[in-house]
């Protein structure tokens, strides 16, 4: 992506203010007027006066001054205006990339750091605010003012007009010569600066890790080493672009003095009045200053290129799941669930999900098992559209769930996953996410069932205590029974368990087995399955290998047919707990 591809998309970005912006651009074309009236009313008085007439001095002086009030209004309403129009539409944007990030497909973000897409964003958004600013302050200002100013040179004088349009040309040569030389080498200092911020983020996530193994020093140094990389690679670029202001220097200065040499030599001959020099002198000045403008623009432009090329990227990336506005809405769900025939991949030659098929009558447990990297998870994750099957389809009472509206299937699904996803709020944010009305009442009644108000109660502010990133201030049980307690809360009428309860002890597993038991009741569950009770009670047990369903019964069933599951049973692959008292290592003291 170009620099001017870039530039016009991000001035395309101010569409949904376009009558604003076009009243800014008519502000912007009176100022340019004034700017290059100014100098042509200074000659026409010079002129006036040398030939004694002041009448005529004093139209072009009123003129002036009216042209001057006139650039007034309109410098007020650029500067009024663009302002805040620039921090609305980064607000606004900052919104639509959040917005588009979050929806974007787990495997991309398992491709990005985090570090590196918050860098990515707030980097991006700012440069975005600047070049919309200077859009309205000062290029379009200098791009008027040439475009103007050059035809009326050319009509006073054509050979004082061929030196600017010479000195336009040199800066454009320059700051392209500039741009090829190093483009190569900013992208680097953007990769670079990307790598820094993962590594940051890294660290800061993995405190903990970093301190127990005394890292301290060592991160600290690779984090120094890192940046004396991004000087190494920015010095060159800096060197060249300074190179490019002198020569800049160089041609302005020299533009001023040739105009003044060929008008005194013209002025000599009788082609050119000394208002005529005085005019250009003006203009070159005017134009040296614009272009000086200019060449800041576009060295800055050059500088943010890479980060917003990686704005756009991400915005241009397409959602794992496309929704189609105006779906119809999932309504009342009995929980009827049938997979027909899915397939699925992350990458298309090696589908993570193959062929699957089974129906989950309304109101049944059903359990998937299967050795680690099965696609127990990724199947799931189907039903509740975090991806759409390459094949086949998966209904919900006979309704296809990519033909409804998504957040009306999301509604009617609660999960609990191994890893909780507790949020840096409050404990009470965090129970209400599948449900922001519930009332305190609801909240409480929840975390009882779970097992988790009594520990809530003992935290300082109890419900209202902020958790830290990631719960990591709670323990792994406890971290788990808030997970349960937002499931029991949303009250789904499908239900996914994924290893729900993995990090409790058998004493509070049993309590809160007891929980999920009057939870499931009447309800459509799916249960990622590690416990001996679940698998025993389920409807249904599924047994994927390498994302194919390999065997399906009931517990009974599969045990006598002496195949994966049997062998997975013989093996201990199912952990006895509180309430399987059959189990031959069943401790009832826990």
């Amino acid at each position: 992506m170009s620099i001017l591809t870039i530039y016009v998309r991000v001035i395309r970005l101010l569409a949904p203010e376009k009558w604003l912006a076009a009243a800014l651009v008519v502000a912007n074309l009176a100022l340019a007027g004034v700017f290059f009236l100014e100098p042509w009313l200074f000659g026409r008085v010079v002129d006036s006066l040398a030939a004694q007439g002041h009448t005529e001095a004093w139209h072009y002086i009123k003129l002036w001054a009216g042209i001057g009030l006139g650039g007034v209004v309109a410098s007020v309403l650029v500067s009024l205006h663009a302002d805040r129009l620039a921090h609305r539409r980064r607000l606004a944007i900052i919104g639509d990339f959040f917005a588009h990030a979050i929806a974007l497909p787990l495997s991309w973000h398992g491709e990005h750091h985090t570090g590196r897409l918050l860098r990515i964003l707030h980097s991006g958004s700012s440069n975005l605010f600047g070049i919309w600013l200077g859009f309205f302050r000062d290029h379009l200002v200098t791009v008027l003012s040439i475009v103007v100013m050059i035809p009326l040179a050319l009509q006073m004088n054509w050979k004082l007009a061929v030196l600017m349009i010479l000195l336009m040309t040199t800066f454009s040569l320059f700051n392209a010569i500039a741009m090829q030389r190093t483009s190569k080498a900013q992208d680097e200092v953007e990769r670079l600066h990307n790598a820094i911020s993962e590594r940051a983020s890294d660290v800061f996530g993995n405190v903990m890790v970093v301190q127990s193994y005394t890292r301290v020093a060592a991160e600290v140094a690779e984090l120094r080493s890192m940046m004396r990389g991004v000087l190494a690679a920015q010095y060159p670029v800096l060197t060249g672009w300074a190179w490019l202001s002198v020569a800049n220097r160089t041609a302005s200065t020299l533009t001023i003095v040739a105009i003044f040499a060929l008008g005194a030599q013209l002025n000599g001959t009788g082609e050119a009045s000394v208002g005529t020099i005085v005019s250009f002198v003006g203009f070159a000045n005017m134009l040296i200053g614009r272009l000086e403008q200019f060449a800041s623009f576009i060295s800055g432009l050059f500088f943010q290129t890479p980060s917003l090329r990686d704005f756009f990227a991400v915005l241009d990336t397409p959602p794992a799941v496309r929704e189609v506005a105006g779906m119809p809405q999932l309504g009342d769900v009995k929980g009827e669930v049938v997979f027909e025939n899915v397939s699925f991949g992350y990458d298309a030659a090696h589908p993570a999900i193959r062929g699957l098929s089974f129906r989950a009558p309304a109101g049944s447990t059903v359990a998937i098992v299967g050795p680690t990297g099965a696609g127990k998870t990724t199947a799931l994750s189907l039903l509740y559209r975090v991806y759409d099957p390459t094949e086949g389809r998966i209904t919900i009472d006979g309704v296809d769930i990519r033909t409804v509206d998504l957040n009306s299937l999301r509604r009617a699904i609660g999960v609990v996953f191994q890893d909780a996803g507790l949020f840096y709020r409050s404990i009470a944010d965090n129970l209400t996410l599948g449900k922001p009305d519930a009332k305190q009442a609801e909240i409480e009644a929840a975390a009882r069932a779970a097992e988790a108000h009594n520990f809530i109660v003992m935290k300082p502010e109890g419900y209202a205590t902020i958790i830290s990133e990631r719960g990591r201030s709670l323990s792994g049980g406890e971290r788990q029974r808030l997970s349960i307690a937002r499931a029991m809360l949303k009250n789904a009428p499908i239900l996914i368990l994924d290893e729900a309860t993995s990090a409790l002890d058998n004493a509070t597993e049993a309590r809160i087995q007891r929980a999920l038991d009057a939870l499931t009741r009447e309800r459509t569950t799916f249960v990622i399955a590690h416990r001996l009770s679940t698998v025993r009670s389920a409807d249904l047990i599924l047994v994927l290998k390498d994302g194919e369903l390999i065997e399906h019964g009931r517990y009974d069933e599969l045990v006598r047919q002496k195949g994966v599951f049997a062998e997975l049973d013989a093996q201990g692959r199912f952990v006895a707990d509180a309430n399987d008292p059959a189990a031959e290592d069943w401790d009832p003291s826990g």
